[in-house]
């Protein structure tokens, strides 16, 4: 009798399932027939307020179909200011950046003083902060960021975004900043491969200090420096090996001086040994 029980509750508990499980389909497909009904529409009105409420639902893509079918029809129109914004903010919700991007730059074009424009110009250089890749990678995308957050900050500086448009600007020079570490290692790893890739490093590692004073790789790039300037008094014709152990003196007091408690102490003082008896013996 217990074992009938049992059985019973399962049924019951299966056919509750299959229920359920039917409501939801049959939700999903209404859902799928009012939509491609609307696509077949030919209410734009209709087709806009579907939109919009798609796009508070979330349903970003649906959102952005619909107002791309009706954008020609409200073109020129009070409406049309409304269909770029959100059509900029559906591509958004899609992480689909480049197409935000350019909507929102469409946007401001069109609308240089509309009701979005703030939104719009900080969301430009916000997609291009989404957007902006490996710094092993081309950074032209990162650069375009750069240059549209800092125009934003510059025409707003008391907007809501400015504190945020000012946080991904260092996150981007950062980024460029380590792009330049990354070349800078190479060159030195390369050594005197076809040529004085040593100098190279040095001359990259200059660069990028002076280009991005605040960055936190500046001791990593002091560091590539001073193993730059030693390697290459190392390898220097005795006519100019004096000459070049004397600045490697001097870049190794600096760094020091600069960064007394770094891991690489040790060696910057064995480097400055061996350059004080390299300018002992010539003299």
């Amino acid at each position: 009798m217990q074992a009938q029980c049992v059985t019973c509750s399962r049924m019951r508990l299966k056919k509750l399932y299959i229920f359920a499980l039917c409501v939801a389909l049959m939700g999903v497909l209404s859902s799928c027939g009012e939509y491609q009904a609307l696509l077949k529409s030919n209410d734009p009105e209709l087709k806009y307020q579907k939109a919009i409420e798609y796009f508070n639902n979330k349903q970003y893509a649906r959102a952005q179909t619909l107002l791309d079918d009706i954008s020609s029809y409200y073109r020129g129109t009070e409406r049309s200011e409304d269909v770029l914004a959100y059509l900029a903010r559906s591509y958004m919700g899609q992480k689909d950046y480049n197409s935000a991007a350019q909507y929102y730059e469409a946007y401001i074009r069109n609308y240089p003083k509309g009701r979005y424009a703030t939104e719009a110009r900080f969301q430009v250089g916000h997609c291009y902060f989404l957007d902006s890749p490996d710094a092993r990678l081309d950074q032209e995308i990162t650069r375009k960021g750069i240059e549209a957050l800092t125009s934003f900050v510059e025409l707003f500086p008391d907007s809501p975004y400015t504190e945020q448009a000012y946080d991904e600007i260092l996150q981007l020079q950062e980024k460029l900043a380590l792009k330049e570490l990354y070349s800078a290692r190479l060159y030195y790893n390369l050594g005197s491969y076809l040529g004085n890739n040593y100098l190279s490093c040095e001359i990259t590692s200059r660069n990028a200090l002076k280009n991005y004073p605040d960055t936190k790789y500046a001791e990593e790039f002091h560091w590539l420096i001073l193993q730059a300037k030693y390697q290459q008094t190392l390898i220097s014709f005795e006519d100019k090996k004096i000459d070049r152990a004397r600045e490697t003196q001097d870049e190794c007091y600096n760094y020091m001086t600069d960064y007394p408690e770094s891991k690489h102490r040790s060696q910057a003082e064995r480097m400055l040994r061996e350059m004080q008896k390299i300018t002992k013996e010539q003299h």
